[in-house]
């Protein structure tokens, strides 16, 4: 560090320590505790004992600068020392297991982990034997110094994470940098986007100047008004194009994927609306500005009389311009607020619904309330109407029935279904699904968790977020009294016509059922993830239930690829020919899943484990398959708290060859993944081109896709 930058450090630990500090001017433990926001009391108390140099049991401003003089600025060793003394809990100068154990135990409560004490017993045992050279019964710090020198990214940065506060803002955040907009990747893997969003814009100047120029005799608020008109003619057709599934669908597997942004259909969906309430207002405002000059011009009528009535006869259909106007000013504004990010995450997903089926009132309006409006609409009309009577009638052929649910941590309810000979789907698809029982007249969309080479059932994986989602876990979580069993069943079957038809007819576990549900599925529909298989190598993203439509891509991948795999007829030596077919062009497939705690890794733990098995055999150019855990509450490894955990965690998974927080052969990894260390071992790897395929939070999804556009990587994001 510069004299400044220490400069700037005493400064910032000072003004932390005053507002932590009691006016004693002293930290106790409790303050102490508070200010490091640790889970685990353990480590609080060990740390405040060794910054607490005098053992007054408070630490003063020098305490504190001391100490963190130490740990920040002080070599490798002196942190080493500080670690070991944290370790070293009675002061003996040596750590025996016991005193590893009570570390390793807090450590994982720390980490939110929670495993058997046989399995920490496990952890103690394999990092104690390692450390222990001399197998004298406990650990010298020699010993321990030379057992992290086998863990070269723990030396990187040895901190305690927790403590942040302590450290001051990094300089670099401060400096300015290119705005991301700007940049030449930016536009280069934006480019169908762009050049989209650029026509799109054009037309709407063009045809507003044309309308203007049309008008020009009835004033500069008459000209505006019906520039805007014939921009929401345009906006308000455009708007319903932008939502005919089936087409976009069918058109994927053309051309056509390769020049418009089809992948971009709901986010140009969510731009034209907002472009519509702004012509709409401006539209609005120019008609009122227009009606005042003409009140107070003519004295005809007032103002009032012209925006409320039908006397001064505006329009062409008995003079109601005026009052479907206002009609529609409302409703359009309701709608856009309805449909706002806030309303649709925070669990209200039924408002956004309901209030999005007034378009059918938005579309009859404007054909009352615009002359040339039916122009526009008569043919994308058409084909929306189509459209919507083919989902009704597949979505009534045949008889769908949810026949087995599975109730999985984070309140995620796993639904089977009964699926239809007819019903065809690529992998990452997804269907509008309707669950009487549940609520009648609702459609929900969810992705498809299960392969198409699954010729019998369909999966569907469904996290609990808004009121429906919630009623549906709710519903198959109920009592073991509601559960009606088979003899039961038959017995009270014609007193109970008229009541619930779909019962639960039989219960293998709390959280596991069979059961014979009616449901409607409409669908299915594309997404960005059918590119997966046009890509050379593939990088799958799923943050938390972000990995359901990963699920189904993965077991399709693997089905594909033990269709290609070649099983030497005089040995038990197998492989994987690397053919390039029009179905595959996949060399590699890397798959990075990230989730908050522990148990989300039950969801697909299964799956996994079988994928895992597939490739169970190194092929000679690497892995076909890789796959990446990241655990976000667990500590990482260059913590202080953390590091005697994952050193054991890595001993014993090297020894029993597989992880011990979810069973598979993948190491889990603490934290958050570092995208640039990711990526630049992606590129590194030269298998072809790179597309990132992700699905989860949007604010990672901003993290991923710069870093994607840095790379010169492809990105697409699944909305569902």
């Amino acid at each position: 560090m510069s004299l400044d930058e220490d400069a700037r450090w005493l400064e910032w630990v000072t003004k932390q320590f005053e507002s932590i500090a009691g006016d004693d001017k002293e930290i106790d433990l409790d303050e102490f505790k508070t200010a490091l926001k640790v889970k685990e009391s353990f480590f609080a108390e060990r740390f405040f004992a060794l910054f607490d140099s005098d053992g007054s049991g408070s630490i003063s401003l020098d305490e504190l600068l001391k100490a963190l003089n130490l740990l920040i600025h002080g070599s490798e060793t002196d942190k080493l020392r500080f670690l070991f003394q944290v370790y070293d809990v009675d002061g003996s100068g040596s750590i025996d297991p016991d005193e590893l154990r009570t570390v390793l135990k807090s450590c994982l409560r720390e980490s939110a982990i929670s495993l058997p004490e046989e399995k920490l017993d496990d952890l103690t045992l394999a990092l104690f034997e390692s450390a222990d050279k001399d197998n004298s019964g406990s650990i010298t710090f020699e010993e321990l110094k030379a057992e992290l020198e086998n863990f070269p990214e723990v030396m990187e940065n040895l901190t305690i994470s927790a403590a942040n506060w302590l450290k001051p803002p990094d300089l670099e955040q401060n400096r300015r940098q290119t705005p991301r907009y700007l940049t030449r990747a930016y536009w280069h893997n934006n480019s169908r986007k762009l050049l989209f969003l650029c026509a799109y814009t054009c037309l709407n100047i063009l045809l507003f100047i044309v309308a203007m120029l049309k008008n020009a005799s009835g004033g500069v608020w008459f000209m505006v008004a019906k520039g805007c008109g014939q921009c929401l003619n345009l906006n308000c057709t455009f708007i319903m194009v932008l939502m005919l599934r089936r087409c976009i669908t069918w058109l994927r597997a053309t051309w056509v994927v390769r020049v418009l942004p089809l992948d971009q259909s709901i986010l140009l969906h969510q731009i034209v609306g907002y472009a519509i309430l702004i012509f709409t207002i401006a539209h609005t405002t120019a008609h009122v500005m227009n009606f005042a000059h003409l009140s107070e011009r003519d004295g005809t009528y007032k103002l009032w009389e012209y925006l409320l009535t039908t006397r001064p006869g505006i329009g062409w259909v008995n003079g109601t311009a005026s009052v479907t106007g206002v009609v529609l000013q409302v409703i359009i504004s309701l709608m856009v607020v309805c449909s706002s990010t806030f309303v649709r995450r925070s669990g209200h997903f039924e408002v956004f619904y309901w209030s999005h089926l007034l378009y059918i009132w938005v579309w009859i309006l404007l054909v009352v309330h615009c002359a040339n409006f039916w122009k526009w609409f008569v043919v994308p009309g058409v084909v929306f109407l189509v459209e919507k009577l083919v989902g009704i009638a597949a979505s009534r052929m045949g008889g769908l029935y949810i026949i087995e649910v599975n109730l999985l941590p984070s309140k995620v309810t796993h639904l089977v279904i009964k699926r239809p000979p007819f019903f065809h789907f690529k992998p990452g698809d997804y269907v509008y699904i309707n669950i009487p029982v549940i609520a009648k007249y609702e459609w929900h969309p969810f992705t498809i968790s299960s392969a198409p080479e699954q010729q019998d059932t369909l999966w569907l994986h469904v996290r609990s977020m808004g009121q429906w989602t919630n009623r549906l876990f709710e519903y198959f979580k109920q009592s073991e009294n509601q559960v009606v069993s088979t003899k039961r069943l038959t017995a009270s079957l014609r007193d109970r016509r008229h009541q619930r038809r779909a019962q639960l007819s039989a219960k293998l576990s709390d959280n596991h059922r069979y059961c014979n549900i009616k449901c409607y599925v409409d669908g299915p529909f594309g997404t960005p993830t059918r590119q997966i298989f046009a890509s050379e190598h593939a990088v799958l993203i799923g943050a938390g239930i972000g990995i359901t439509p990963f699920a189904s891509i993965l077991q399709s991948i693997m089905y594909r690829y033990r269709m290609r795999k070649q099983n030497c007829p005089n040995c038990n030596y197998s492989w994987c020919e690397t053919i390039k077919d029009n179905e595959m062009k996949l060399r590699k497939v890397d798959f990075i899943w990230i989730n908050r705690d522990q148990k989300s890794f039950e969801w697909f733990v299964s799956l996994l484990t079988k994928l895992e098995m597939d490739q169970a055999d190194e092929e000679p150019e690497g892995r076909f398959l890789e796959m990446h855990m990241y655990m976000t509450s667990a500590l990482s490894k260059n913590d202080m708290k953390a590091i005697g955990l994952q050193m054991a965690l890595d001993l014993l998974a090297k020894k029993e060859k597989r992880d011990s927080i979810t069973g598979l052969r993948t190491r889990t990894q603490p934290g958050r993944p570092e995208w640039g260390k990711v990526f630049q071992k992606v590129a590194e790897e030269k298998k072809g081109k790179v597309h990132v395929f992700y699905c989860g939070s949007p604010a990672l999804a901003k993290l991923i896709k710069a870093q994607c556009e840095h790379f010169g990587f492809n990105f697409y994001k699944e909305n569902f």
